[in-house]
């Protein structure tokens, strides 16, 4: 009996093959680069799931001619790191290690890992859904250079779909496309699922798919998003009880406290700001508790932090303004600040009037002139 995954039997195996993340494996672009040329460093990964990080690594590992080690952080540990370390090298190869959901290793173990890299026995490759710059230490990140990747297109998904040797109607591949989101895994999962479960592939049947208990709570899948989704805008609607249910869902499945954690920093100012500033400090010291405790006990101050910030008054000015801001840097790129308010450290910046007539109560616009008289917090 065939068990091999539909994923994992159409993964390319060489960047002809690749699909999508044309700003890094185009022609001229830096990982092709690097692929093509055989330049051997660390490096991660970062971007949403279901994008290609893993089919990356290992085109990359097979050009580069190196012994190929795949490990995830979430069951891994530091015997897993010495024991490839210590494996004698094959022919002088290189040793790559793939580290799936890097940030899921905490600060010891990054430290751990730290002087393998440095030394060049091992080449690192880490794999995130979540920010680097947050989440893998300064002195690990340092030293590898870190590649951004996006969702994939609805062109692109409906490429990998086309590879499968499912047949599917322009209205059931459209259907996948939309619930897939930008996620290759989560497409072809779902339409091997829907293929052992019913006769035909029709949009009928993926829903009937997607409702039943065969997919199941996948950390890098819809169902992760989703169960976060409702949590977030649970609290956004005041409705404590249900924030508190889907809080208990996502623990329960094993999600990362400080997943949720984090998420909880973010909403206190996105949607909470202006109203009670306090929410941020208190979702701050969740998170940090979450950080030092760990489950089971932060679960309590998870639940207290849920509770809070689900009965707070909602302000979303404070956000909306730095949106509205943004928009019009974007799109007038760095106007002139006036005179009156630029910094005269210079006896030439003086006679050119930097600071000249600046009152401390001043009520005049300090905007620039083509933006005076602009409202962001309202």
């Amino acid at each position: 009996m065939d068990t091999e995954p539909l994923a994992s039997k159409i993964r390319p195996k060489s960047l002809g093959e690749f699909v999508g993340q044309e700003h890094l494996v185009g022609q001229g672009k830096p990982l092709r680069i690097a692929i093509e040329q055989k330049h051997l460093f660390s490096f991660v990964l970062w971007g949403p799931p279901g994008v290609g990080k893993t089919t990356l690594a290992r085109i990359y590992a097979k050009a580069v001619n190196a012994e190929y080690f795949e490990l995830s952080a979430v069951s891994a540990g530091k015997d897993d790191i010495k024991k490839i370390v210590d494996m004698p090298s094959l022919l002088g190869q290189p040793k790559i290690l793939f580290l799936d959901e890097i940030h899921r290793f905490n600060k010891a173990q990054q430290d751990f890992l730290l002087p393998f890299v440095e030394t060049g026995k091992l080449y690192l490759i880490g794999a995130t859904t979540e920010n680097p710059s947050f989440e893998v230490i300064p002195a690990l990140l340092s030293r590898c250079r870190v590649f951004t990747l996006s969702e994939l297109s609805d062109a692109n998904l409906g490429l990998i779909i086309d590879r499968t040797s499912y047949k599917l109607k322009k209205d059931a591949r459209e259907w996948l496309v939309n619930m897939a989101n930008g996620d290759a895994r989560q497409a072809i999962a779902m339409l091997e699922n829907t293929a052992k479960l019913y006769d035909k592939v029709t949009v009928q049947t993926l829903k009937d798919t997607l409702q039943s208990k065969y997919l199941r709570y996948d950390k890098a899948g819809e169902e992760h998003y989703n169960t976060i989704s409702a949590f977030i805008k649970s609290m956004r609607a005041s409705q404590p009880d249900a924030a508190m249910y889907y809080l208990c869902r996502m623990l329960d499945s094993g999600e990362d406290p400080l997943f949720i954690a984090r998420r909880m920093v973010v909403f206190a100012s996105e949607d909470i700001g202006l109203a009670q500033p306090t929410a941020l400090v208190v979702a701050n010291a969740v998170f940090r508790a979450c950080e030092t405790i760990g489950l089971p006990e932060c679960a309590e101050n998870l639940a207290h932090g849920v509770a809070y910030l689900a009965q707070c008054k909602k302000d979303r000015r404070a956000y909306d303004a730095y949106l509205k801001a943004m928009k019009d840097v974007k799109e007038h790129g760095n106007l002139p600040i006036p005179l009156k308010i630029r910094n005269p450290v210079t006896k030439l910046m003086k006679n050119l009037k930097y600071g000249e007539g600046y009152d401390k109560y001043d009520t005049d616009d300090y905007l620039p002139e083509k933006l005076k008289g602009k409202k962001y917090l309202t």
